[in-house]
């Protein structure tokens, strides 16, 4: 079968199940099974594709077709300047997030060997990202979930970062090691009765300890600003993802805990996306 009739008929179940980039998931899939870039794809629309290969493709649109994200179904997900190996038991890493990275490389651009701390890693792709721009900082990183350390280890090694982070399973009521010149965390923030409103690939396929934020979406990060009082250095910055709702409430558990907001970033949709703070 030819590739431009493989890909029409992938975008074609994609369309009628309703997924929006059904076209570009199509291409992607393809170009992946048979290990070229896009690019191939539109310059050799009549290129025969294996029986065998074809399977698989038309294996990955009914999973799909189904809602599940691709980034599952390739199992890595581009973010920043790498690519970050994913599954189904940690959050998928969004642009939106690359929002920390830029904030935080600004107001490092002049420090040396920060010592750098990450509440709730997920995959890794924050502090790993951070690590790869900056090569004389140290981090650690913690998640409550064994299945988010081991795929955020085998990503540290995947980055050659083997030996500048230390790793640990622990809640972070239980973490009481070490001080940090600064702490970064993107803790679940959603409000626990909206998490049946978002779009079904992330509720029925990203797992539920990465979103839900509790009653008032605000219980996570009230945890995270209250440890982060105790383990940062006077003086050191505190980076936290919020949502475009939040910005009010979490400036004043803030101030509350003695720290000074220094300022609220705004991601690409000019929502509030992130508050920069320090300890006083």
């Amino acid at each position: 079968m030819e590739i431009l009739s493989i890909i029409n008929e992938g975008s074609k179940l994609l369309k009628k199940s309703k997924i929006s980039s059904h076209l570009l998931d199509s291409e992607i899939l393809l170009s992946t099974i048979i290990k070229k870039k896009r690019e191939y794809l539109i310059l050799n629309p009549k290129k025969q594709i294996s029986d065998e290969k074809l399977s698989i493709f038309k294996d990955l649109i009914y999973k799909r077709s189904l809602g599940k994200p691709i980034a599952h179904l390739l199992g890595k997900k581009d973010f920043w300047k790498d690519e970050f190996l994913v599954s189904e038991n940690v959050l998928i890493p969004r642009p939106d997030t690359e929002i920390l990275i830029e904030t935080i490389l600004k107001l490092c651009s002049q420090k040396k060997g920060l010592r750098i701390l990450d509440i709730g890693l997920g995959s890794g792709c924050i502090i790993l990202s951070i690590l790869r721009e900056k090569k004389d900082f140290l981090g650690v990183g913690i998640d409550i979930s064994k299945k988010c350390v081991e795929l955020s280890r085998k990503n540290t090694i995947k980055m050659g970062l083997k030996n500048r982070i230390k790793i640990f399973k622990s809640d972070i009521d239980n973490f009481n090691s070490g001080k940090y010149d600064l702490i970064v965390s993107n803790p679940p923030y959603i409000n626990r009765f909206d998490l049946k409103n978002l779009d079904r690939n992330v509720v029925d396929f990203e797992p539920t300890l990465a979103l839900d934020g509790g009653l008032d979406g605000l219980f996570k990060i009230k945890k995270v600003i209250e440890k982060s009082s105790k383990l940062l250095k006077k003086n050191g910055k505190l980076v936290i993802e919020i949502a475009y709702d939040q910005k009010d409430m979490v400036c004043k558990m803030l101030n509350y805990n003695n720290f000074y907001v220094n300022k609220v970033v705004r991601d690409y949709a000019k929502k509030d996306r992130c508050i920069v703070s320090t300890k006083i």
